[in-house]
Order: structure tokens, then sequence, then C-alpha cells
């Protein structure tokens, strides 16, 4: 199937890039063909942020964003931080932060229902959306090496690799331009960086791992509008991270935790963290008497300025959270998404009327050289730096100081920090920490995973190949477990790894256990897999989670 633009991905960037593109068609009446593909069984299934939306780029994309019907719901009323202790707390003053960590202009959304309202929005505008069709594989020129387009749409493989009588090979979708917004650490995008030597100039990609829950409270208790982050407690000082709890909606309360995945002690379970964190009581009065309603998790980018990749590369782009345009400090990135899709949409729309197809679309790099958005990153860029090198309160301190300074004068320091390692790399030996006894869940306030992998709605076929491949299935036994305590099992949100013994008592005979059918899509063994051993793949379109108001 022959299109001028493939989008690999339905999400924020994905769709604005769509809508883009057939918006400037339709006022220079023109025509343009347009494909979106999602991997999930409906737009929006995978979509997970906190999330705080910052309408910016919505509104240069729908300036009539309010008529039409956007579900940005609530606005923001009150922002609080807290820094939490074992069971007390301190609220900084919110004057004392820089402007760019206040939440004026914002609202408290479902991001994922935002994406289905673009969607709509997308679709209207006669751009064909896939949902269900995971693209598992990029389509080269060989005599050039460009990409071509990608394949999409497999079924019917069974777990052995064999063909079932439900087979279907599958479609190559070939396009001008090869839009890569797949989000954090697309499989995709990991080919055609290395391919193409899109890192090669930037610093290594930074993560972290948000978990969330949404919440319905009773009424009494539901303060719409209302922003709370905090730092701190359950984490130790030289292990980055913090919550996120918002009001919104029909007596939703999103909260969720961030952990920085450069944590050093292989005994840290994210998971668990969140879970006991949920205890403290300047986060329980939100809570208690309230219903679990859902629960998720997803790697975030938090790299920035310094780990942007080189954006264009021979046939496409990279946008959105592929590229990695997260404002950690801000604790935000739709709006960034938004705006790289636009303006890659606008290098292509150029291209292709152009009667060009398949070269490096250089003036989206320098759109985004000049954009709001690499503005906005580079104000911030030591931030991330701060807090691995000096720890959370005095990182922390340092990066305020120095947001302060470019929001007074417009000026950013001379320096730029650098991440060093990767996550992965940064991971110590299990002999060199203490493990982690965390509290038993209560059912209440805190829940196991597998419970909590029930209310996320994941659900995969089961007779088909693990899309967790090991590189070498031998590592994690011979040598995460006995170097690292094989910390899969624990920084997994969702129960896929774990270690079984043939004598549970003796601990003799350990196999490692990949149970795929658990898998949330969050991507944190790609990245945080001290081997680099653990390879994320796309699955059968339409598995994983279905997010609902997530």
């Amino acid at each position: 199937m022959e299109y001028d633009v493939v989008v690999v991905g339905a999400g924020p960037a994905g769709l604005s890039a769509a809508i883009r593109l057939k918006q400037k068609a339709a006022a220079d009446g023109r025509e343009i063909s347009v494909a979106v593909l999602e991997k999930s069984a409906e737009i929006g299934g995978h979509i997970l942020s906190g999330a705080v939306i910052d309408p910016k780029a919505l509104t240069e994309l729908f300036p009539d964003w309010k008529a039409r019907g956007a579900p940005l719901e609530t606005a923001v009323t009150k922002d609080r931080f807290l820094l939490l202790g074992p069971a007390g707390q301190a609220e900084i003053p919110m004057p004392l932060l820089p402007p760019i960590m206040h939440n004026d202009g914002c609202y408290i959304a479902s991001l994922a229902n935002l994406t289905r309202w673009l969607g709509e929005q997308a679709e209207a505008l006669g751009v064909e959306v896939y949902p269900g069709m995971a693209a598992s594989h990029v389509v080269w020129e060989a005599e050039t090496g460009r990409v071509k387009g990608v394949v999409a749409g497999v079924f019917g493989v069974d777990r052995e690799g064999r063909p079932t009588g439900e087979f279907q090979p599958g479609l190559e979708l070939h396009g001008k331009y090869v839009f890569i917004a797949e989000g954090v650490r697309g499989s995709l995008a990991k080919t055609i960086m290395a391919k193409h030597h899109l890192c090669d100039a930037s610093e290594p990609q930074k993560f972290g791992i948000g978990l969330k829950e949404l919440w319905q409270v009773p009424a009494e208790k539901h303060r719409p509008g209302l922003v709370q982050h905090t730092t701190g407690w359950p984490l130790d000082e030289n292990t980055g991270g913090g919550s996120f709890l918002y009001h919104f909606g029909d007596r939703y309360v999103a909260v969720g935790y961030v952990v920085h995945l450069n944590y050093k002690n292989p005994w840290l379970s994210p998971f668990d963290e969140f879970q006991r964190f949920k205890h403290h009581p300047a986060i329980a009065e939100h809570l208690e008497g309230g219903t679990r309603v859902s629960y998720g998790a997803r790697a975030i980018t938090e790299g920035g300025f310094q780990s942007v990749p080189k954006l264009a590369f021979p046939g496409g782009a990279l946008i959105g959270c592929s590229a990695g345009f997260v404002n950690v400090p801000r604790i935000k990135g739709s709006h960034n998404a938004m705006k790289t899709g636009m303006m890659a949409a606008d290098a292509a729309y150029d291209a292709v009327m152009a009667g060009r197809s398949g070269d490096v679309l250089d003036a989206y790099q320098s759109a985004y050289d000049a954009s709001w958005v690499a503005k906005e990153l580079k104000l911030v860029r030591n931030a991330k730096p701060y807090l691995s090198k000096f720890g959370t309160t005095l990182g922390g301190a340092f990066g305020v100081v120095e947001m302060w300074l470019g929001s007074l004068t417009g000026l950013t320091v001379p320096w730029t920090m650098t991440h060093g390692k990767t996550d992965a790399a940064a991971t110590g030996l299990a002999k060199d920490h203490k493990p982690i006894a965390y509290p038993k869940p209560d059912g209440k306030l805190s829940f196991d995973k597998l419970s909590s992998v029930f209310v996320s709605n994941t659900n995969h076929a089961e007779d088909q190949p693990a899309h967790l491949k090991l590189l070498d299935p031998s590592i994690p036994i011979r040598v995460n477990l006995p170097k690292y305590g094989e910390p899969a099992r624990l920084y997994c949100p969702a129960g896929v790894y774990e270690v079984v013994y043939g004598d549970e008592a003796a601990k003799t005979d350990p196999r490692f256990v990949i149970n795929a059918q658990n898998c949330v899509h969050c991507k944190t063994c790609d990245i945080k897999d001290p081997s680099q051993n653990i390879v994320w793949t796309t699955p059968e379109g339409g598995g994983g989670p279905n997010y609902p108001n997530m």
C-alpha cells in the first residue's frame, strides 16, 4: 500500500502530524495521503500519562479546540509541592519555585481520551487510521538504505513461529516519508537510530518508570483542579523520583509515582515503592474511602535537550517520545510531542508538494532547533544531571536556581552537563546493596502486581511467540542472578519475569520464566536490564493493556 506519509503510532505526536498534513493540504486545495498505524486495539488504549496538559500545541493545531469539545476537563486551580519524610511533610511555597514549574493555564485530563479525540479529528480530515496494526519491521530500500516503509499486521503465528490456520502475513505500507511515533523506546526507532547513527552526537537517553492508578473518590474528598507533586520519601537521597496526584473529572484522582531508572540498588522495586508511598498521610487522605479504577505503567524519556538524537533520516523522521522531548521539571511532554509532529508534518508536506521523496527532511531539524520546544528543553537541560550527580536535595536546589536564572534573565548557563552512562550501566551489584523488605499490600490502599495487571485490562493472544526476546537465554541465571539478584523480577511492574526454583526451600535449580501475557508494554526491561539481554518487540496488534480514562 502506497502513501505519501506513513505514521507509526497513533499517540499525540503521530496524530498531530497526520492532522497537520491534512490541514495544510485542505488549505491549499491539494491532496495528500496519510496512514496512521496503532498497535493498540483502539486509539488511546496504550496511552498513559499523569496528566497535566499544557494546551500550547493543541491551540496551534486547533485554535477552536474548546468549541470542538476537546476533553481537557479540569483547569488547574491549585498547585502544591511537598517534601515527604517517613511520616510528615513540608510544603514548599509555590512562589519559591520557578515559573516553569507552575501549572497556570494548564488542564488536568486523561491523555488517552485526548488522543481518542485527536483520532476522531484525524479521521474526519481523511486520515486513514488503523488500530490493532502493530508495525513489526522496517522496510529498507536496499540500494540507498533509506526507510521505504514498514511491515504491519502480522497475525496467526504460533509460539514456535509457525503459521497457523489464521495466519496473515502482514502488509507493507510504503511512504514517501515515514514518521516514527512509537513512544518511548520503540523497537523500530531503535533499529533506525542504530542504522543511521542518529544518536552519535547526543548523550545517552535517560529514562524513568512512571506508575499510575486512577481512583474514584467520595464527593466530599474530591478537590477538582488540585495538582500536588512530591519528592523525597519513600526513595532515599540518591534515588531520583517523585509523585503526582491530580483531582479532575467525575470524582477522579490520578495518583502516580516516577522512579528514575538510573537507580543503583538492584533490590529496589518501583512498583512496591509506589504502593507503600500511598500509605503516607499526605497521600492516603486523598484516597481513603475511594475505589481504584485502573492501573498502568510506562517508561518516560528523561534525557532532555542533550539526549535528543538527530531527528531526520533518509525517508523519515522521529517525532514525539520516539526522540524524547519530556521536560523533567515540568513533568510534561505531550505538548512538545504534538509540536514536533506538527513541525515534521510541515517539512514533509513541503517536500511532497515539491515532488520529493525519501530524502532527509533537514527542514524539520532546522525547525526544531529554532522552536519553543528546543528553547524550553535547553532551559532545564541540567536539572536531571544535577539530581543524578548531587542527589535529590542539593541537585534539586541547583536545578531550581538555574531555572530561576533563566526565567528572570532569559539567559542560560554556559555549561551543559552530561549524563554519562546508560541506566542499565548504573545498576549496582547485589552484594553491595541491602535487599529491601516491602510491606505486604493491604488490598485497600496498596495492591499486588497481578491484581494491578488485571485492572489494566491487559490481554495477549496466548499462542503467539513471546514478544520479549532474550539475546542469550542463559544470561538471566548465569549472570544476572548471581551478580544482580536478577532485577527483572523487581523492576518489571507487571510480574512478567520470575525466577523459580526446583527446590524453593533450598533455592536450587533456578529457572527464568517470562510471563509475556502480563506485559503492559512499559519497556522498562529493554532499558534497565544490566546485561542488555532483553529486547522488547511488538506482539500481535491489539495486544497489551487497554487504559480507560488514563
